[in-house]
């Protein structure tokens, strides 16, 4: 059993949360909303997946009310919010903990080590479904991976064992080497994918059309050439396949730009799709259909 801090109670954070507390693990959910936690305490996380209809017993907290032992923190904050996120959890950097980050977007790893040191930190990316149905209930339809390794680079026995940890919870994870990559290919996934949903309105098996497919394929291969100015090298036949699995297999999955779009909450769309196009200006990169996309998001929640 490990003792697990899960910050951020979104679709994401309490997917990953109720799953690891069924694998046997003892879990702590952060959050700032006192309505959520009170829920949580009482009723658990519900999760609905393709085995059926789980209730995982979980604890809920305010950062300042959780203290150690803590083995492995994991940050599943919108990236807005990662920094503010993170230093509320400051205390817990005595415990010696891992701290892992599979969220969305660039500057969120950034922003940890601000906080906590560079050797006890991971990285990663995750392509799970989650959709929040109620403050308390997830639902999670269809399969997933995790990839993730040390920050900056590398993948050494630690990466090996958070990623065994997190599979013997159901949640598939592998060490990878070569992780910025992934974090790029999985940016890239998101900004044409999420974008492209939001604008639309439609979930993400909405894009099986030859007008949704040739946009994303677009998009990403913008992004494609600001990675290689950027040092990184996209695999560009891999990165097709992960968009069309998601077209095809994730068809009622709504993402989350999507939901927050739905909801009248603010987007990550400056985290991700406007933290490219600030590499891309850095490298004098042309990304007209990504700028675009860009700005039809802005426009629908006033952020232009």
């Amino acid at each position: 059993m490990q003792n697990i801090v899960m910050v951020g109670a979104g679709a994401m954070g309490c997917l990953f949360a109720a799953r690891l507390a069924l694998a046997g693990n003892a879990v702590t959910v952060v959050d700032v909303d006192p309505a959520r936690l009170a829920l949580i305490n009482a009723e658990g996380i519900v999760i609905e997946d393709d085995a059926g209809r789980h209730v995982a017993r979980v604890c809920a907290a305010r950062a300042d009310e959780v203290s150690g032992p803590v083995d492995l923190l994991m940050l599943f904050t919108k990236g807005m919010h990662s920094a503010a996120a993170i230093r509320s959890v400051a205390h817990l950097e005595s415990t010696g903990c891992i701290v892992l980050t599979l969220q969305n977007g660039l500057g969120n790893v950034e922003a940890i080590a601000e906080v906590f040191p560079a050797d006890r930190i991971a990285w990663g990316v995750t392509d799970f479904p989650a959709d929040l149905e109620s403050a308390n209930h997830v639902a999670s339809h269809g399969q997933g991976h995790i990839f993730l390794g040390n920050w900056p680079h590398g993948a050494d026995a630690r990466a090996g064992g958070i990623a065994a940890l997190l599979s013997a919870a159901g949640l598939n994870a592998a060490a990878d080497p070569e992780v910025p990559i992934a974090v790029w290919e999985k940016v890239a996934f998101n900004a044409a994918l999420n974008a492209l949903c939001t604008v639309s309105g439609l979930p993400v098996g909405g894009l099986d059309h030859p007008a949704g497919r040739r946009a994303a394929r677009t998009v990403t291969a913008e992004i494609a050439a600001i990675a290689k100015a950027e040092g990184i090298q996209i695999d560009t036949v891999r990165l097709a396949g992960k968009v069309d699995f998601a077209i095809a297999n994730h068809t009622h999955h709504k993402p989350s730009m999507l939901q927050d779009r739905l909801a009248g909450r603010p987007t990550e769309i400056e985290s991700i799709n406007g933290a490219l196009l600030g590499f891309a200006a850095h490298h004098g990169v042309a990304a007209p259909a990504l700028a675009l996309l860009t700005d039809l998001v802005r426009l629908g929640e006033g952020a232009v």
